[in-house]
């Protein structure tokens, strides 16, 4: 009874001291706990396994499917999954004291996953942090009760707190620590239990399978079991040096409790958070560490492990042989960071999701390389194919438009595959399957692009733009030079990618290419043919073709090994890339509202020749015109009836904007937004009421993409040529004219709406930037002070050749 009665009022004292620095509601929850269930078990342990020179200790394996998940995509349907708080994550960057926001989001984070009908349980460290605090606050205050009693002056001496016992610590922090969680959980309407074993207890049978069976029933009951191992009863840890002669309880027992649990329980996925990023091939701080994405068993003799972590004594290397454990008992293991505040709100769920978070552990090594080995290996071949002759880059291009007609048959063969795949599938739109398409002409079109990059390549890489002498034998050059690497991401578009390697190719650029998977068979050819090419000059690996399930969104977090993405595809595939690259640039547009207004003194056969032209001869395209803006005094006139019925006929569907629609008794559909890209036979037509007004809506409602005047009066069309702010302004021709091809750049690797760099079509010259070659003779900033002997001259030199010296 007495022992009940203090349970319940340290636990309330608990809660109270929790409110001020956490959040009433949680410790309102936790001090209307009255009991908290503790239940010790464990498991048995039997022979020794070695995956190195340490041992390590295994357990039967009772798993029936024995199979973990062989890519990271799968762990969406992860069922049960065990979650491991390391001391680390758990803790207080002083040791002493729980830190308290991070729990809040993980706590958060399992309950959205149990919600979802998985069955999660935790593995927690924290016990001794937050009984060290309880108890320093416990000594300090009794210590200030005694000497104030002691002190005729009230004055206190200096005082000191021992070191405190790691055993008596975990004692007094359980309590509290379950109290913690529990009130969390009781937030998202979750019940929690605790769990307590101890090594000790490894060689008892039938306690295993109480455990075994409690946790099984909790499951069953929708309860998550938070286990931890009893470290109030467990031998004397050995002092860690580290932390100054305190002690602390190891978690190399809660590295192995985890994956012991995990396979005991027959679990999906088990999630290990330390306060590393994953697995590094050297030890994290080193200059040259590599996070390494997917680890297979047998590559750990290339790891070299660093030091131990801080708060506890289990390090890296206990963490990935009980990893290696847990995969051989069919359990899919995550290592990853539980302490960055900018992920620690999604970690997990973003490792359930199938995200690239952490190191992934799995038992089946892919045959090709990964996409990491891709980029560095195609930024190894980029440097040596921008070191060719300007000559040899546009060999390999004729090489590979040679290859285009020469191996037609084999290419049209496989795009008949990919075209077939899509029609039974069903799940491809009229335009894609255009997109998809390729034919004889496309093929000889595209050859004919390639020719002309070759000539144009001739005269790109290491350019002289400007040359300055700065003093007296001090010369300034600003030469162009390639971006590095590039990854483009295209869907349902094969001849994107002839074209975007041989801009590459022309301007000494790495390529990483992402292809839809509905045109995967084709692109495989035609990356080959391209390697082929690549080959007559030894650089073969500058352009890679991305094979294996990455996420896009996975690719674009490559920010060390990527410098510019390029996305050829849909508005929606665009925004995705724009919001999911994570410091890499992007170059490209959204969406292509494109415009088209209608002067006043338009021509009627040149109104009804663009018109046509710009949305029905390719309407997926997105340089198809998307809204036409029409003068009002044309509304009643013949060539808008004109207008009307060659619509009609080409069976377009019209929305009316509201200007329009006000004019109308009975009116088209009115239009849901007037920054619709429709991508189809839609379009929308709005009433303006001069050239200044149309020039103001497109403002408005364009995407700065190309947009179209079509007038008789040259001043009108200067004016709107020099005011309208597009990436591409026409005048009486087609908006279907901004294109790469038809601009004479041979090809395109999109679309530009960007400010800066590179605007509208992007050919080759949108793929060089520059660097500043400065050569002196033991010129020094000091010899140009007050001073100093030499002054500045800045000359500008004629740029007599096109290549630097």
């Amino acid at each position: 009874m007495l022992y009940s009665f203090a349970l319940s009022c340290k636990l309330k004292a608990a809660a109270g001291s929790l409110q001020s620095r956490f959040c009433p509601r949680f410790a309102r929850a936790a001090s209307q706990t009255k009991y908290l269930p503790v239940i010790c078990s464990s498991f048995k342990s039997t022979a020794v396994r070695h995956w190195s020179n340490i041992p390590f200790i295994t357990v039967p394996l009772s798993r029936t499917h024995g199979k973990s998940f062989v890519h990271r995509s799968e762990l969406k349907h992860a069922k049960r999954i065990v979650v491991k708080l390391g001391s680390a994550v758990v803790t207080r960057g002083d040791e002493c004291g729980l830190a308290l926001g991070r729990l809040a989001s993980i706590v958060e984070q399992v309950s959205v996953l149990q919600n979802q009908g998985r069955e999660m349980m935790i593995v927690t460290s924290g016990a001794v942090a937050f009984g060290k605090q309880r108890l320093r606050h416990e000594i300090l205050l009794s210590q200030s009760v005694r000497q104030a009693l002691h002190s005729g002056q009230n004055q206190l001496k200096e005082m000191s707190v021992p070191v405190l016992e790691a055993r008596a610590c975990a004692a007094a922090g359980q309590s509290g620590l379950m109290a913690l969680y529990e009130a969390m959980f009781t937030q998202y309407s979750i019940c929690a239990a605790q769990i307590l074993v101890t090594n000790l207890d490894f060689h008892d049978d039938q306690k295993r399978r109480n455990l075994n069976s409690t946790l099984h029933e909790l499951l069953r009951m929708n309860i998550v079991p938070i286990i931890n191992t009893n470290d109030a009863v467990v031998p004397p840890p050995e002092p860690n040096s580290d932390l100054q002669g305190v002690n602390v309880i190891s978690i190399k027992d809660n590295d192995s409790l985890a994956a012991r649990l995990a396979v005991e329980m027959k679990a999906d996925l088990l999630i290990a958070l330390s306060d590393v990023e994953g697995l590094y091939d050297l030890p994290p701080e080193s200059d040259d560490a590599k996070l390494i994405d997917i680890f297979y068993p047998g590559d750990q003799q290339s790891i070299t492990f660093g030091t131990k972590s801080r708060v506890g004594i289990g390090g890296m290397e206990a963490k990935v042989k009980s990893a290696l454990w847990a995969l051989q008992g069919g359990t899919s293991v995550v290592i990853a960071n539980g302490t960055d505040p900018k992920v620690t709100g999604h970690v997990i769920t973003d490792i359930v999701e199938g995200k690239k978070v952490g190191t992934f552990f799995s038992e089946v090594k892919p045959a090709g390389p990964t996409v990491e080995q891709q980029a560095e290996m195609a930024r190894s071949g980029g440097r040596t194919l921008s070191s060719l002759l300007p000559q040899q880059r546009a060999e390999i291009i004729c090489q590979l438009a040679d290859l285009l007609t020469d191996q037609r048959e084999d290419i049209l063969a496989a795009n008949k595959k990919d075209l077939e795949v899509a029609i039974s599938g069903g799940r491809l739109s009229q335009p894609l399957l255009k997109r998809l398409s390729l034919s004889p002409s496309k093929l000889n079109s595209l050859s004919i692009g390639l020719r002309q990059i070759a000539v144009s390549s001739q005269d790109s890489v290491g350019r002289v733009i400007r040359r300055t002498r700065i003093a007296n034998n001090l010369e300034l050059e600003q030469i162009t030079v390639p971006i590095g690497v590039l990854l483009v991401i295209f869907e349902s578009r094969p001849d994107c990618l002839p074209q975007v390697s041989a801009l590459a190719i022309a301007s000494g650029n790495a390529l990483l290419l992402k292809g839809g998977k509905e045109a995967s068979n084709t692109n495989r050819i035609l990356h080959r043919l391209t390697q082929e090419a690549l080959s007559i000059h030894g650089v073969k690996d500058a352009v890679q073709l991305v094979s294996t399930r990455e996420e896009v969104e996975d690719l674009c977090r490559l920010n060390q090994l990527i410098d510019l993405i390029i996305p050829r595809g849909s508005s929606h595939l665009v925004r995705d890339i724009q919001r999911a690259a994570k410091g890499i640039p992007v170059l490209g547009h959204s969406e292509g509202v494109c415009h088209v207004y209608i002067d006043q003194e338009a021509s009627i056969e040149k109104v009804i020749k663009i018109i046509r032209d710009s949305k029905c001869e390719y309407p997926a395209a997105c340089n198809a015109m998307e809204t036409l803006l029409v003068h009002r005094d044309l509304l009643r006139s013949p060539l808008f009836d004109q207008i009307i019925d060659m619509l009609r006929v080409e069976r377009v569907k019209i929305h009316a904007g509201p200007k329009f629609a006000s004019y109308l008794t009975f009116s088209p559909s009115e239009v849901k937004s007037l920054r619709t890209e429709y991508g189809d036979l839609e379009c929308c037509i709005e009433v303006v009421d001069s050239m200044q007004d149309a020039i103001d809506h497109i403002h408005k409602y364009g995407s700065s993409h190309t947009d179209v005047i079509v007038t008789e009066n040259e001043e009108t069309a200067e004016y709107f040529l020099q005011h309208l702010d597009s990436a591409c302004v026409f005048w009486n021709s087609s908006s279907r004219f901004s294109d790469g091809y038809r601009f004479g750049l041979g090809a395109e690797v999109g679309i530009s709406t960007a400010r800066i760099h590179a605007r509208g079509p992007v050919g080759l010259e949108g793929l060089l930037t520059t660097k500043w070659v400065l050569r002196g003779d033991g010129h020094t900033v000091a010899d140009f002070s007050e001073q100093g002997s030499m002054k500045y001259l800045h000359e500008n030199i004629a740029v007599t050749h096109r290549t630097s010296s």
